[in-house]
């Protein structure tokens, strides 16, 4: 499956349900066999406040309280920061999540977001998932344009009631947020994070509000779950970082990641995404498609009544397609895809550059990154989102037992636990990028004859699959 990026109106992963909201009345939907359902998760208590900071009842889910510092700060209250949030919480670590944004902007998010069966696992487990919202993935078919070699993928042969599941990213946030309100986890919004600095037994992050208001913050580790690798510093006038004084590091911005070049891996594909929301002639049946074209593949989502399309492309084509009218940017899509899907109404679009950029090495000195501040790959396996709830999941799971959750051995042993999902991920999203968006006729036959083993050898379809679906832990 395909996915979208995380600041567009269409992405790959989400969900909320408003009958799903405690813990204890959720359960987690079985896993199949050899891959048993995530560990119900223990109550969550209240988390201690915050000593010393200031918090405004309208940009906070909790009034102001009072107490020891936070044991773990979490950077970024989207979807990915609140369930890492909650994860850590439930662990009985005391956890407060920071936002730059305001409150009433945090709870508004326009992606559609494209969820594994093991996310909605995950989420269940979290007492967080918007069953109500969610569009299910039966069926996934796999083929190239012009040539030879299709597969199908289809949940009966996994005893799942779906592979995946395509939902608003705004209600899988009301979901959560819910959540977070019934186990009271401290939330500060309009609290931009500029500087983080580490010493050997904390971490400080300078914060500064919209109004211009400063504060200095501690805890025994910092998690990112904002921002991207490449992306610039937050602000042109944001204060500078606090003075480097011995025994202490200055790491930067959270969401400031110009990492040097040595502690990135990047590849860039000269390719565009564009998303569009078209409404199909005939129902989608609940069947996703992943057609590879010369030019990069073209993803259909169902989404409702409609499909979620992905559609990858030079600059070039973009700059020529998006200057078309509806009915003839849809006649394109149409001609591109082929005649499997017909289309019969084009909603909406947008459109992002596309890359990989993966930082070879998740953590820092007390500092961990997740999601998108970890790594970004191209959306053509779905895995965005996907991989960086497992990397919270991970963590969680890490610190479990940990009397000082930022401890370098603690951070080196969550590396590792986590480097085979996330090079594998990525391994498995570039070798098909590279593989399938050209038209070297050798590559063409070699393309049909992979797809065409997909199709015949179960064993070997069933391993992608599940490892799409489940991530590293569905290998042997």
């Amino acid at each position: 499956m395909a996915e979208a990026r995380t600041n567009t109106p269409l992405s790959r992963e989400t969900g909320e349900g408003p009958g799903e909201r405690a813990a204890s009345q959720t359960r987690p939907s079985p896993g199949p066999a050899g891959h048993p359902a995530p560990r119900p998760t223990a109550g969550i208590a209240l988390p201690a406040g915050c000593a010393g900071v200031e918090q405004s009842s309208t940009n906070s889910l909790l009034a102001p309280q009072t107490g020891e510092g936070k044991n773990i700060i979490v950077v970024g209250a989207g979807p990915l920061g609140l369930c890492a949030g909650l994860r850590l919480a439930a662990q009985g670590h005391s956890v407060q999540l920071l936002d730059a944004r305001r409150a009433d902007q945090a709870h508004e998010d326009r992606r559609v977001l494209a969820l594994s069966h093991g996310s909605r696992q995950l989420l269940e487990t979290l007492g967080a998932w918007p069953a109500q919202t969610a569009t299910p993935i039966t069926t996934i078919h796999v083929s190239q344009r012009g040539a030879l070699g299709r597969t199908e993928m289809r949940h009966a042969d996994y005893g799942l009631p779906a592979l995946g599941y395509v939902l608003p990213a705004s209600a899988l946030m009301q979901a959560l947020l819910a959540r977070a309100r019934d186990v009271g986890l401290d939330i500060r919004y309009d609290a931009r994070v500029e500087a983080l600095s580490a010493s050997a037994t904390q971490v400080s992050l300078n914060t500064r509000s919209e109004a211009g208001a400063g504060d200095v913050l501690h805890a025994t580790l910092a998690v990112c779950c904002e921002g991207r690798i490449d992306e610039p510093p937050a602000r042109q006038n944001s204060v500078a970082p606090p003075p480097k004084r011995a025994g202490r590091k200055v790491l930067g911005r959270p969401g400031d990641f110009s990492a040097a070049s040595s502690d990135v891996h990047a590849r860039d594909y000269d390719q565009h995404a564009l998303l569009l929301r078209v409404t199909p002639a005939q129902p989608h049946a609940n069947t996703a498609w992943e057609r590879f074209t010369p030019d990069g593949p073209i993803a259909l989502l169902p989404q409702g009544g409609d499909f979620g399309v992905v559609w990858t492309m030079s600059p070039e084509r973009l700059a020529t397609l998006k200057a078309l009218p509806d009915d003839a940017l849809l006649a394109e899509l149409q001609r591109a895809f082929g005649l499997r899907v017909h289309f019969s109404k084009l909603h909406s679009r947008a459109s992002y550059p596309l890359g990989m950029k993966m930082r070879k090495s998740p953590v820092g000195d007390r500092t961990v990154w997740l999601g998108n501040a970890a790594q970004t790959l191209h959306p053509v396996a779905g895995q965005g989102f996907n991989l960086g709830l497992r990397d919270a999941w991970e963590l969680a799971d890490t610190l479990r037992a940990a009397t000082d959750p930022g401890a370098a051995d603690v951070l080196a042993r969550y590396a590792r636990q986590r480097r085979a999902d996330r090079q594998g991920a990525a391994g498995f999203t570039d070798s098909l990028v590279r593989l399938f968006s050209n038209n070297n006729p050798l590559l063409t036959h070699a393309r049909g004859a992979g797809l065409l083993a997909l199709d015949i050898c179960p064993p070997l379809r069933h391993f992608v699959t599940k490892r799409m679906i489940f991530g590293a832990r569905a290998w042997p």
